[in-house]
């Protein structure tokens, strides 16, 4: 029985560990969400991952926008393009988005996942150093 009860700590301690790995990689990922006007959505989107600032992106079309902007409520159709990026790219993201976005304020929203698939998390984070 000893020896049962500490091969079995053994397994949990291995078990708290990949746990542990799993967690720190989700602390390292972002999940960024921008809307975009329809036409501009996927060349933004291909630029970023161009630039390896993104792992991928998901294009969610057909969004009605409802917001304040220069004290009146607009509504315009948009795309929402949610992005998976490594944390440490995410000034640079940000930076580019700026610059290539054609709003003058754009939605930039970083999302930090709770749980993940490790291996995706993992390739998340090997795509966005490959260069």
């Amino acid at each position: 029985m000893i020896t049962q009860r500490r091969k079995g700590a053994k397994n949990g301690e291995k078990n708290n560990m990949a746990k542990r790995k799993s967690a720190s990689r989700v602390s390292d990922i972002r999940v960024v969400l921008v809307t975009a006007p329809p036409a501009e959505a996927e060349k933004l989107a291909r630029k970023l991952l161009d630039a390896r600032l993104i792992a991928c992106a998901n294009l969610i079309p057909g969004v009605k926008s409802l917001y304040w902007w220069d004290g009146k409520i607009n509504r315009d159709a948009e795309t929402i393009i949610m992005m998976k990026t490594s944390k440490k790219n995410v000034t640079k993201l940000l930076a580019r988005v700026k610059q290539l976005h054609s709003y003058s304020v754009p939605e930039f929203l970083t999302l930090k996942p709770m749980e993940g698939n490790p291996d995706y998390l993992a390739w998340v984070e090997k795509e966005c150093s490959a260069r």
